[in-house]
């Protein structure tokens, strides 16, 4: 990749692209200055008028996430230095960055990731046509001809593929549809977090920075919505630069690309990657350059709104009514025939998804609340309440049982209106309404822990609780309709605006604009700063049209559609002291009343960190990421298999799979471990644990035809039967005589059963099955297991064969009465069960050792597995 880079990316061009990004930035800086001073000036005049709004009837959470992981599991990514795929341990920190780990034992040791991403701007893809349809839209006039092998192929039916204009691609995929909808969420919930990257907290840098990006990009003439306004602010600038550098890129560079389609996609691709990281470092220092030179002047610019405020209110007032008599009567008549006509359209478009999703939302907080008060009255009160309320206050942050409000967004279409009013993409809409939906849920969440934890000390006994439970719900809920209410409307307002405003602005341009420069004589020179004649302009364009918008949204709620509140109904605080209550410290269910041990050691804090969405394996038995992708050989087998070499190429996808089709795995134990070792004591004898040998680390595993993992001993290994002597199980099938073969051979052994389900025992009870083994363990008699591991004390019976739970079948569950205690285990030695493989080995850049702390990304760091951004 060097080679190729410094070919097409030589000192020249490189000098070009610095000079371009500066050049860019140099406007953009030049509008940011003079949007800081405006910005300031309204953020001094909000402060001392004030505008009250409707009051909120819920309590906001400070810090939703802290000390929380939202999601972790191992998927498999694909390493394009090395072309192979690897089993990746992946964790999803409050932070929604994806933080891509070796295994999960370095991340419990605290190794330093293998990739970091921050997925704004980034697209989430679910097929490899879409990926290919866009990656071949990206360099015109390189088609790819009908038989040709394409830039990339997965070995199984479920890819996760994150996509970027400008950046890195990132290629995973999955072993099971149920696995990729669920990853395909958290991925989802990712890009939808940093891509709202713009603090809204701060309320003089955000909104001088959005007006500056809208104020740069209508000087270039572009108007309307722009899908890459994402990211924190160095993100968006960024990108801003490469709208306008790429195109001269492609063409300069793209007739020298040689080799075949494919080839020459693939080299684009790393081009851009490069360039986009240039201009990202160049980008960083010049913002933050700028930004620190406007907080130098901050404080002086400040007390001279403070001791002009009245003059320069009448002096921007005096500029309103002239501009206003110039452009009023022009904005009007566009309004009456170009706007106001579809207005009514707009709205209804916007309302029916909007309003489902959060009608769904109030339906997903009702049925939960519900469940748990249910589980209490069944499983016993306050007992119970702790371990159910730490689950029940994250939900707004759980991505798969939030995906069904999400989901209602995704019918958002302005067919026809769309092209009208110049609106590139609705994706802005849908991700600004599913954070809000996420928000209402939160807040609805808080507020009904926080009545909760007030009643606790008033109740005797279970009945109580629950009837407080249900009293409580049904207030939280009548709070939650009226702020829905409000949020929606607001959102309306904003969503028409922002159609309709770069529409209005680009029709007036031709007769309005170039006479805007005669008012500037208007404005004081003292007051210059603070009052800008182009943001007049459109404030009194936005005027013109801003009494249909409200009209249109009145009416929508006097007709009670889609349970909207009039404006006229205000919700009075009938709990005058909860917002007194929100200002509290924030409760900790899990420590006040679980009765779990205080004092805890740091590592073991993060080992053990509390996760939003439970891991894939522990839900409905699906099958585990581990099983097949790292085959163990037990110390008993008489000789270890051939090591198999992992795929050199994408392109190799039939050897691919033809490899796959001969992994296989039996696990006889009665002692699940969570790191995938297996052993037990039954009545004073330890019966071994032999495990088949198959495939290398990082391998993917083989799928059945219901996509279970075949489990197949492999030949030369024995088997534990029920009469405890060692017997060499029948070998696997042929391929050409698999169908009819597969009988025999589950007749001649006991069956592998699902992770997570129950066999039928001789005694008759149902009996925990064992889990399947994980990868990167290797299992021994005495294996070492690390320490912090949970060794639950299920005691599953021998299966009877032909004992596999069938696909769709209902999966009944074993409930240990207890968990037992952990036991302490030494560490394995340092080397040798953590082995970071080195860059001959994998193709790979291993990254740097550090301090053994949890990796806390600040800034920008690179990396040959892509570029590393702050979250």
């Amino acid at each position: 990749m060097g080679d190729v880079l410094s070919t097409h990316l030589d000192e020249g061009r490189r000098q070009h692209i610095a000079e371009k990004t500066g050049k860019v930035l140099g406007e953009f800086s030049r509008c940011y200055r003079e949007q800081y001073g405006v910005a300031l000036f309204n953020s001094v005049r909000y402060e001392i008028e004030g505008n009250g709004g409707p009051q909120a009837q819920l309590l906001h959470r400070k810090v939703p996430l802290e000390d929380h992981v939202i999601y972790s599991g191992n998927l498999f990514q694909y390493i394009e230095e090395n072309k192979k795929w690897r089993n990746r341990f992946c964790v999803v920190p409050h932070n929604y960055g994806l933080v891509l780990y070796e295994n999960k034992l370095a991340y419990e040791r605290e190794l330093p990731p293998r990739v970091l991403i921050n997925s704004a701007g980034y697209k989430v893809l679910t097929s490899v046509e879409q990926y290919l349809e866009l990656v071949n839209s990206s360099l015109p006039g390189v088609t790819p001809k009908s038989g040709n092998t394409p830039i990339l192929k997965c070995p199984t039916d479920f890819p996760l593929i994150l996509w970027h204009p400008y950046a890195r691609h990132y290629y995973f995929c999955l072993m099971t549809g149920k696995e990729q909808e669920k990853w395909g969420a958290v991925f989802q919930d990712c890009v939808r977090h940093c891509n709202n990257g713009i603090s809204e907290d701060s309320k003089v840098e955000a909104p001088a920075f959005t007006d500056a990006v809208r104020m740069y990009r209508q000087s270039k003439e572009q108007y309307g919505t722009w899908d890459m306004l994402c990211g924190n602010q160095t993100q968006v600038l960024s990108n801003l630069v490469m709208e306008e550098l790429l195109p001269e890129l492609r063409s300069a560079i793209g007739p020298r690309l040689k080799g075949k389609t494919q080839e020459r996609q693939r080299t684009w691709i790393q081009i851009s990657d490069a360039v986009y990281r240039m201009v990202y470092e160049q980008t960083k220092a010049q913002y933050d350059a700028m930004v620190a030179k406007c907080e130098l002047e901050r404080p002086q610019m400040e007390s001279s709104i403070r001791t002009d405020m009245d003059q320069i209110i009448t002096s921007k007032e005096h500029l309103a009514s002239k501009i206003r008599a110039f452009v009023l009567p022009k904005a009007e008549i566009c309004v009456r025939n170009h706007v106001q006509p579809y207005i009514s359209s707009i709205l209804e478009a916007l309302m029916t998804p909007t309003s489902q999703g959060f009608a769904e939302v109030r339906e997903v907080f009702f049925k939960e609340v519900t469940d748990m008060n249910m589980n209490i009255v069944n499983e016993g009160g306050l007992e119970k309440l702790a371990e159910y309320m730490e689950k029940l206050s994250h939900l707004a942050f759980h991505p798969v049982k939030m995906q069904s409000c999400y989901e209602k967004m995704e019918q958002l279409k302005l067919e026809g209106l769309q092209q009208r009013f110049d609106v590139s993409s609705t994706s802005v809409f849908k991700q600004r309404a599913q954070i809000h939906m996420r928000q209402q849920m939160d807040d609805a969440l808080y507020t009904f822990e926080t009545l909760l934890h007030q009643e606790l000390g008033k109740l005797q006994g279970k009945d109580e609780l629950c009837k407080s439970i249900q009293r409580i719900l049904e207030r939280v809920l009548k709070k939650y309709d009226y702020d829905s209410s409000t949020v929606r409307k607001k959102f309306f307002r904003e969503a028409l605006l922002q159609i309709t405003i770069p529409f209005l602005l680009k029709k007036l341009a031709p007769t309005c604009k170039g006479e805007l420069a005669k008012f500037q004589e208007l404005i004081f020179e003292d007051f210059a700063s603070f009052i800008l004649v182009e943001n007049t302009y459109e404030e009194v364009v936005l005027q013109s049209v801003m009494k249909d918008i409200m009209q249109a949204v009145k009416e929508a709620a006097v007709q009670r559609k889609h349970n909207l509140y009039r404006d006229s109904m205000v919700m009075h605080n009938s709990d005058p002291n909860l917002h007194l209550l929100g200002e509290g410290t924030p409760i900790d269910w899990g420590e006040e009343h679980s009765g779990q041990p205080e004092a805890e050691p740091a590592s073991d804090k993060r080992r053990r960190a509390k996760q939003v969405v439970s891991v894939i394996q522990d839900d409905e038995g699906a099958l585990p990421y581990e099983m097949g992708a790292e085959m163990l050989m037990s110390p008993s087998s008489p000789e270890p298999p051939e090591p198999r070499v992992p795929p050199g190429s994408p392109d190799g996808v039939a050897e691919i799979r033809e490899a796959l089709a001969k992994e296989s795995i039996e696990v006889l134990t009665e002692e699940r471990l969570t790191n995938g070792t297996h052993s037990m004591q039954d009545s004073g004898a330890t019966k071994e644990v032999v495990v088949a040998a198959g495939a290398a680390s990082g391998d993917v595993p083989t799928k059945g035809p219901a996509g279970d993992a075949l489990a197949a001993p492999t030949s030369g290994a024995k088997v534990l039967s029920e009469d405890g002597v060692r017997r060499a199980p029948a070998a696997p099938p042929a391929p050409e005589a698999e169908s009819t073969a597969r009988d025999e051979v589950q007749h001649a052994m006991p069956a592998s059963p699902t992770t997570g389900t129950e066999v039928l025992s001789q005694d008759g009870l149902h009996r925990a099955a064992p889990a399947s083994p994980t990868t990167g363990a290797e299992v021994t008699s005495g294996a070492e297991i690390p320490s912090g591991d949970k060794v639950p004390h299920a005691t599953p019976a021998s299966p009877a064969p032909r004992a596999e739970t069938p696909p769709g079948d209902e999966v009944h569950r074993a409930t240990p009465a207890s968990p037992a205690p952990r036991a302490e285990v030494p560490l394995p030695p340092a080397g040798t069960a953590c082995h970071q493989r080195s860059d001959k080995e994998t193709g790979e850049e291993v990254a740097l050792p550090v301090a053994c702390s949890p990796p806390q990304p600040a800034g920008t760091t690179e990396s040959i597995e892509g570029l590393q951004t702050e979250f």
